[in-house]
């Protein structure tokens, strides 16, 4: 086994002591990490089934972990998603008093360690409130995904002084590995979102283009003119112009079915 310390500052009560042994193996927590992103189609199940990984990956010698991760994306609601019970009750205790140590660490990008939830100075509120459950202490990564969203690991163990210092630096190299699959997670969903939209957008001009050219038959008119009747049906009913269009095709189709779909 290899001594180092971790990359970033452990905010922490304990000092570090300098180098420790590492002694995770990630060979398997890799592959699991290749089967969830060829498995989960959708990125809240990803973050589920990450949580689950990384609890799984760092509970041994009887001390068990549970992980919560939470992401944070531009013009999208914030993702949260849990190993376990304890662990969402713990987020969502975090979450109401809107301080903490998951937030700190996602705020200074430090490791945030709290050895013993009973006797800790900082976040006196959400302390208490932690105290009252059955967790013993806690630890929270912040992940560096490379990209405009932002996430963090929190994780929970049941004993007091239940992180050593060799756990927190297995822990930064396992959410550190588990950053890198969450980063191609976030550009795959961020992809499908786009290919979606375009699709949407290329049915609906599909549709409207249709309906423009049932005014102009109609009318006897340009394709400017036609248009124009069609935004000023839009505008006159406060409709969306696709919805216009819509009836207007319905209209014409009757029973008969026309698809703007596309095949991918």
């Amino acid at each position: 086994m290899t001594e180092t310390q971790p990359s970033r500052y452990v905010n922490s009560p304990l000092p570090f002591p300098g180098p420790v042994e590492d002694h995770v193996d990630l060979t398997d927590f890799v592959e699991h990490l290749q089967d969830l992103l060829v498995e989960n189609a959708d990125i809240r199940e990803f973050l589920q089934d990450l949580a689950a990984l990384i609890a799984k990956k760092l509970t041994r010698n009887g001390n068990t972990i549970a992980c919560g991760v939470t992401v944070i994306r531009q013009k999208k609601p914030v993702a949260v998603a849990d190993s376990d019970t304890l662990a969402r009750k713990l987020d969502e205790i975090q979450n109401s008093f809107r301080d903490g140590p998951c937030l700190s660490a996602l705020r200074t990008r430090t490791i945030t360690h709290v050895p013993d939830v009973h006797d800790e100075d900082r976040w006196p509120e959400y302390m208490r409130a932690a105290a009252a459950t059955n967790v013993g202490s806690i630890l929270a990564f912040p992940m560096e995904l490379n990209s405009t969203a932002e996430a963090v690991v929190n994780l929970y163990s049941t004993r007091t002084h239940g992180f050593s210092h060799e756990d927190i630096l297995s822990a930064e190299r396992v959410t550190a590995t588990g950053a890198k699959a969450l980063h191609l997670a976030l550009k795959i969903a961020q992809l499908r979102d786009a290919r979606e939209n375009l699709t949407a957008a290329l049915e609906s001009r599909t549709i409207i283009d249709t309906a423009v050219g049932i005014i102009m038959a109609q009318n006897r008119c340009s394709r400017d003119a036609a248009f124009q009747i069609l935004v000023s049906a839009s505008s006159h009913r406060n409709i969306k112009l696709r919805v216009v269009a819509q009836g207007i095709i319905a209209h014409i189709a009757g029973d008969r079915k026309i698809s703007a779909a596309f095949e991918e």
